[in-house]
C-alpha cells in the first residue's frame, strides 16, 4: 500500500472567535471537508472546556468553512499512523475524537450546530447508532446500511436537525445570536425560529417512502433486508430502491452486520454506551486480528482509489454471528486502554440547523 505524505503544516484548522457571552467555534480545513486530525481535536476540546467553566460565556456555535460541516475524522491520518506504528496510534486518536464527542454531547452549555445546506454521507459510528436509531420507524437502519445522503430539508424532516435555515439566512442568524446575553434555551430557540423556514421535502425524497422502509429495514437479518428490498423492486422500480441495493452490495459484509446489530443495541442504550461499543468495535478493526476490512476499504475508496476492495469475508453468507460478536468485545492486549469517560450529562444542544 503506498501512501503519499505531505509534511507541510496547515495554520489555523480551528478558527476561535467571539465576544465575552457568544464563542464561535470554526472548522478550518475545507480542502480536507474539515476533516478532524489531533491537533484540531485538542484544540476544540481545550477550548470548549474554558468556555463551560466561564460563567460569562452563555452559548457557543459551531460551524464549518467551505461546503462541508465536518468529514469525521481524518481516516487517511489514521491508517498512516496505524502502518507506521502500531495498532493502538488510531485507537489512542480515536478514544481522544469520542471524548470530544462525549464533551459536545453533554455539554452544560447551549450549542448550536450551523451547518451548510448540502448534503452529507454517513459513516455508522461515533455514536451514530445512538441518533440514527431515535430517528422515525427504520430510517435509521436504511441511513447507516446504505449511507443514503439527506438534504437540509430532509435532515429536519426526519429529526437529525431541529430547524432548517436557507444557507442565504446563515449569516443573519450568526450575528442574532451573538447579540444574545442569556443561556436561556427558549430565547435562543426563538431567536432561531425568526430565520427557520417550512422544511419542504421532495417527492423523489426516500423519507417519503418510510412506509417501505419501515417494511424492508425492520427485518432481523442483512440478508433479509436485501430479499426485501429485492422484491419490492420487483412490484415497482424505484431509484432510491436501487441504490440501496448498489450500496449494500459494494459494502464490507462484515460493516454491514456489525451496524445492524450495533443500532439494534443502541435503541435502548444511553449515548455513553454506544461510545463505548463504537470505540471496542473500531479497536478490533484497527488491530486487524478479526478482519482486515477497514485497512482494504480505505486502500481502496481513499488511498488508491481504484474503487475496488476486497473485502474478506467477501459474502455475507460467510460472516457468522461468532465472528460478529467479536466485534463487541473488550481488547485482549495489554498495550489497548478502554474508553473512559469524565464530564457529566448535561446536554443542551439547542439546535442542528
Amino acid at each position: 500500500m503506498a501512501l503519499s505524505l505531505n509534511f507541510d503544516r496547515e495554520p489555523q484548522q480551528v478558527l476561535f472567535r467571539g465576544n465575552s457571552c457568544v464563542k464561535v467555534v470554526t472548522l478550518n480545513r475545507s480542502r480536507k471537508l474539515n476533516s478532524l486530525n489531533h491537533e484540531m481535536i485538542c484544540q476544540i476540546k481545550k477550548n470548549l472546556e474554558l468556555y463551560e467553566n466561564d460563567s460569562s460565556v452563555k452559548l457557543v456555535i459551531l460551524k464549518g468553512n467551505g461546503k462541508a460541516f465536518c468529514a469525521g475524522g481524518d481516516v487517511v491520518s489514521v491508517i498512516t499512523s496505524s502502518i507506521a506504528g502500531h495498532w493502538t496510534y488510531p485507537a489512542s486518536f480515536y478514544k481522544k475524537q469520542l471524548t470530544l464527542d462525549h464533551l459536545i454531547a453533554t455539554y452544560k452549555k447551549p450549542v448550536v450546530f450551523a451547518m451548510p445546506e448540502a448534503s452529507i454521507g454517513f459513516f455508522p459510528d461515533v455514536g451514530a447508532t445512538y441518533f440514527l436509531s431515535n430517528l422515525p420507524g427504520y430510517f435509521g437502519e436504511y441511513l447507516g446500511l446504505t449511507g443514503a445522503r439527506l438534504g437540509g430539508a430532509e435532515m429536519a424532516a426526519c429529526g437529525l436537525a431541529t430547524h432548517f435555515v436557507p444557507s442565504m439566512k446563515l449569516n443573519s442568524l450568526e450575528n442574532a445570536l451573538e447579540a444574545i446575553t442569556s443561556s436561556n434555551v427558549s430565547t435562543i430557540a426563538t431567536i432561531i425560529e425568526k430565520f427557520a423556514e417550512k422544511a419542504n421535502v421532495k417527492e423523489e425524497s426516500s423519507f417519503r417512502r418510510l412506509k417501505t422502509i419501515n417494511k424492508c429495514f425492520s427485518k432481523v437479518t442483512v440478508e433479509e433486508i436485501i430479499q426485501s428490498l429485492e422484491n419490492e423492486l420487483e412490484v415497482g422500480a424505484e431509484k432510491w430502491i436501487t441504490n440501496a441495493l448498489s450500496s449494500m452490495r459494494s459494502s464490507s459484509p462484515t460493516s454491514l452486520k456489525i451496524f445492524l446489530k450495533s443500532i439494534k443495541m443502541g435503541r435502548v442504550q444511553n449515548i455513553e454506551q454506544c461510545l463505548h461499543r463504537d470505540y471496542n468495535i473500531a479497536c478490533h478493526f484497527f488491530r486487524r486480528t478479526i478482519s482486515n476490512d477497514f485497512y482494504e476499504g480505505s486502500r481502496a475508496k481513499l488511498i488508491e482509489k481504484d474503487n475496488k476492495p476486497k473485502w474478506e469475508p467477501s459474502k455475507l453468507k460467510l460472516v457468522n454471528e461468532e465472528m460478529v460478536d467479536q466485534f463487541f468485545s473488550n481488547i485482549n492486549d495489554e498495550e489497548w486502554e478502554s474508553l473512559q469517560f469524565s464530564h457529566g450529562s448535561h446536554s443542551q444542544i439547542v439546535s442542528r440547523l
